[in-house]
């Protein structure tokens, strides 16, 4: 597809397709200067053209040298085209080859950034696990101590209770032995007196 306008490819020297399509196709003012007759029958006369050589030349000749020359010129074109888009393909390439080694680096700086803030993360947590699981066997500790004591204290209890009833059941003995020595004497004063 040719674009419109003209197109300059920058080369000194060399005349673009455009130009060159414009040049065959078309009869400069110059060229109908010297031409005999009314403008409008120059152009849509079919007169027959001369070559370099003198010879003259019909129009499908014409036709048929220009078909050749616009030939060479699109086959020109196809290699201008493949070329560019061949050249484009390349850089398409280095461009996708760039851009994927510049996110795999980005994802490889996040990824560790990420594993060092897991590690770090992972550090902090078994510190205070470990910190914690401390504490809890002291508490443990702790708490089996206390049990100790308190069975101790239960033993002393059950001991002080056992004595308690010992010293109660002995107490109501002599009381009663007192009971019994103050009934005597009681009933042996009556007597006496």
């Amino acid at each position: 597809m040719l674009p419109s306008g003209r197109k300059h490819s920058g080369k000194p020297g060399k005349i673009s397709m455009e130009d060159q399509l414009l040049r065959a196709f078309d009869f400069g003012k110059e060229d109908r200067k010297h031409l005999s007759g009314p403008e409008e029958d120059v152009t849509h006369a079919k007169t027959p053209a001369v070559d370099k050589l003198g010879k003259k030349r019909t129009s499908a000749g014409l036709l048929k040298d220009m078909g050749g020359e616009v030939q060479s010129m699109l086959q020109k074109i196809g290699v201008d085209i493949s070329s560019s888009l061949l050249a484009k393909k390349k850089r398409l390439v280095m461009y996708t080859k760039a851009s994927l080694k510049t996110s795999n680096q980005k994802i490889e700086h996040i990824w560790k950034t990420q594993q060092d803030l897991r590690q770090k993360l992972s550090q902090e947590f078994s510190q205070q696990f470990l910190t914690l699981f401390q504490q809890w066997e002291r508490d443990v500790q702790k708490a089996e101590e206390q049990e100790e004591k308190l069975t101790s204290m239960d033993d002393l209890e059950k001991n002080q209770d056992i004595l308690l009833t010992g010293a109660q059941n002995e107490l109501k003995k002599e009381m009663a032995l007192l009971q019994k020595q103050i009934m005597m004497d009681t009933v042996s004063y009556d007597s006496k007196h």
